[in-house]
């Protein structure tokens, strides 16, 4: 090889660098669709064909359920019995039956084979249905909005055998795996349905937040038993999950640092990203039509009544949360201490970390509404 050759050969290895180097930022590719739309009442006519118009959005609800089993996270936080201003449970924190009726019919339109619903029932192992009913639902309409439809109190063992070990992404922020009930992996397709809610704690609880309810009581209880799950929890998470007072029960994998901060705001996000790292969501479903702000439950002083009519969906939840983030008014990406992380840290952006979705906006695509066509400022 010449002199000349050998410079010639540099030249182009540079040329080559300096369009391919990872080093450089360039222009990244737009993620899955996030999808908004304009929902005014809970009316069976009007949620069908706004949700319809969004899946359409999104590529099409078929291509991802059709034959397939899909299991749907409720957002049923606290007890039936509290209830914000006498108003039903729907309109306030819980998901509304009119949007889980009516989702339940698409899926059933779309080909899902199986539908289960599923929640960790407030400080009861008793049935799903049962809940509901407690809860002012009429379950018998559930049921008629789809064939083959399920329910599961994932609290506890439940219908199933055993609990499944699921790994959390990364090696995991507090715990390297999570015990869950069997149906968050006994099925093909899951679903997180959400309230658009602040969270005294979080900041804001959407789809990924919704999953921190996946953990069941009986492991990751108050009462949970030390060794073996207690398969009649009649009480929160605070002293596992919240404040880390005490491990989860023995059948599951404790704390990778037991030192770590024991501190709620620290805690939380992170076991949010874990939860949901280890039992990834295939559709984020969020209920914004009528919710409160400044916290999750009627329990949380100085919440307020609040109507943004929107229902947000796509199917990557790091990514429709962001886009959530933004229609309550928020920066997705803000740091501790700025609203709504005011006192924690930001979940969006550890589960970025980890691989699991963009918070970054201009990488997001939003269809149907823009962000600021939606926008109802919740701060």
């Amino acid at each position: 090889m010449t002199r000349r050759e050998l410079l010639a050969l540099g030249a182009g290895a540079g040329a080559f660098c300096a369009t391919h180097s990872p080093l450089l930022s360039a222009p990244s590719a737009p993620t899955a669709p996030v999808a908004i739309a304009r929902c005014r009442t809970y009316n069976n006519d009007e949620l069908v064909a706004a949700m319809t118009t969004m899946f359409d959005q999104l590529g099409g609800l078929g291509r991802i359920v059709r034959n397939k089993t899909v299991t749907v996270k409720l957002n049923l936080t606290g007890s039936p019995a509290l209830k914000f201003q006498g108003k039903p449970l729907g309109v306030t924190h819980y998901s509304h039956p009119n949007m889980v009726a009516a989702f339940a019919y698409l899926l059933d339109r779309a080909g899902a084979k199986r539908i289960r619903f599923v929640e960790s029932c407030w400080a009861t192992a008793g049935p799903l249905e049962e809940y509901m009913l407690d809860s002012g639902w009429n379950v018998r309409k559930l049921v008629a909005a789809a064939s083959n439809v399920e329910f599961e109190n994932t609290n506890a063992l439940g219908k199933g055998k055993k609990y499944s070990r699921l790994k959390t992404a990364g090696g995991g922020y507090i715990y390297p795996s999570i015990h869950v009930n069997h149906a968050y992996e006994d099925t093909d397709v899951f679903v997180s349905m959400a309230k658009l809610k602040n969270h005294a704690t979080c900041g804001v609880t959407l789809a990924m937040k919704n999953c921190f309810g996946n953990t069941p009581a009986s492991i990751y209880g108050d009462d949970a038993g030390e060794d073996e799950p207690n398969e009649n929890p009649t009480s929160g998470r605070g002293s596992t999950c919240h404040a880390g007072k005490r491990q989860p029960a023995k059948i599951a994998a404790p704390e990778l640092d037991p030192t770590s901060p024991r501190e709620p705001g620290y805690r939380m996000p992170r076991i949010t990203v874990d939860v949901f790292s280890a039992r990834p969501v295939d559709i984020a479903l969020i209920d914004g039509i009528e919710t409160i702000a400044g916290g999750e439950g009627p329990w949380v002083k100085n919440i307020r009544y609040v109507t943004p009519h929107v229902l947000i969906a796509g199917t990557n939840a790091v990514t429709t949360d962001t886009v959530a983030t933004a229609v309550m008014g928020y920066d997705p990406r803000a740091a501790r201490g700025t609203p709504p992380f005011v006192n924690c840290d930001n979940t969006l952006t550890l589960a970025e970390a980890r691989g699991l979705g963009t918070t970054d906006l201009n990488r997001i695509e939003v269809v149907g509404l823009k962000i600021s066509e939606a926008t109802y400022r919740f701060g």
